[in-house]
């Protein structure tokens, strides 16, 4: 056997391994993720714990991680709380509406322009008797029938989330734990396949990538959240907290907040609240225009080095094809192919 045949029989070992162990652990791939994106953004005050407990490792990853818990599981555990309190009523209405239809209000044909559009669909699929079972799942009319079907259906999904955030920081901990041994692996891999130079490029634009993903979506999108939370306690919005919650988890995808506020003007109008309605739309634009024309584009792409159509592409593009965790590959994908793209260039003039 010849040293290129046994070079490509190891290549292709090497690839059955990996493909192996991913199919065996494809139930945990979304969960590790989530800890590898954490770990990475966080990774700067992983290491100041560190300096500040002596170089304990472990005692440095467990604060670290609690610290993590604290600050993403808490506002999630408040919009649960607050969501198991109105559960029962709104099942109630979920699974009524289901199996009778949810008649249309008459002030959707005053909508300008679009108006008898929307009431036409309305009218072909919400009031329609289990209309609202095949708009939701996968046209299974048995599952919404009754409050408590309502609840079991949704209840499920919600503990297989838990389930899934749990392993994820239980992940986390271990990433900060073993996150020096990790790193130096990769490294001695990287330098390997594409050379030390390329490898030191690349790897050094992922972090940053990350951690500027991070800042720019998540932070800001809760800073929506919470300022928006506050105009919706002022207008009187009911259960305005579990609003301000999704308003902020919404708030982190690209568009997503005027669907939040917007919901929660439609509600305030429904309800005879004009002027409540009218100042949430106002406010919520002009919380949205700060953030997505100055801070996000700010953040993300000044750290990255990013065109903000470019970053745009990434966040849109990712979530289209990856679904939420798409928010954060896709702008690193963006920055290794504009990297790339520079690389390349360089090389050409070096050619000539």
């Amino acid at each position: 056997m010849s040293e290129t045949q046994r070079s490509v029989l190891s290549a292709v070992f090497s690839l059955a391994i990996i493909g192996f162990a991913i199919f065996v652990t494809q139930r945990f791939v979304l969960p590790l993720l989530w800890a590898a994106i954490l770990a990475i953004a966080t990774w700067p005050l992983y290491k100041r714990a560190l300096r500040s407990l002596g170089g304990r490792e472990i005692g440095a990853a467990l604060v670290v991680t609690v610290m993590c818990a604290v600050v993403f599981i808490t506002p999630l555990a408040l919009g649960i709380m607050q969501g198991a309190k109105q559960a029962p009523a709104l099942a109630a209405l979920v699974a009524s509406a289901n199996n009778e239809g949810l008649a249309a209000p008459d002030w959707l044909v005053r909508i300008p322009l679009i108006g008898n559009a929307v009431l036409n669909w309305w009218q072909t699929t919400l009031s329609q008797p289990h209309g609202l079972t095949h708009l939701l799942t996968d046209g299974s009319v048995t599952r919404m029938h009754t409050a408590s079907e309502v609840l079991r259906t949704f209840g499920s999904g919600v503990m297989h989330r838990m389930i899934d955030v749990l392993f994820a920081f239980l992940c986390l901990f271990f990433f900060y734990k073993d996150g020096a041994a990790l790193q130096s692996q990769l490294d001695a891999i990287g330098n390997h396949l594409i050379g030390s130079q390329r490898w030191a490029l690349y790897s050094n634009r992922v972090p940053i990538a990350i951690r500027a993903t991070v800042n720019g979506l998540v932070l800001v999108g809760l800073a929506e959240g919470i300022l928006l939370g506050i105009a919706y306690e002022f207008a009187g919005v009911p259960s305005a907290v579990l609003w301000a919650a999704a308003t902020g988890v919404l708030a982190i995808i690209p568009f997503g907040a005027p669907l939040a506020f917007g919901s929660v003007a439609a509600l305030l109008f429904y309800n005879g609240n004009t002027i409540g309605a009218g100042a949430i739309i106002a406010w919520g634009a002009v919380v949205l225009f700060v953030a997505d024309h100055f801070v996000r584009p700010t953040m993300i792409g000044n750290a990255t080095k990013l065109p903000f159509l470019a970053v745009l592409l990434g966040i849109l593009g990712g979530v289209e094809t990856l679904g939420l965790i798409g928010l954060f590959v896709g702008p690193v994908v963006m920055t290794l192919f504009v990297t790339l793209w520079h690389e390349e260039k360089v090389f050409r003039r070096q050619a000539h």
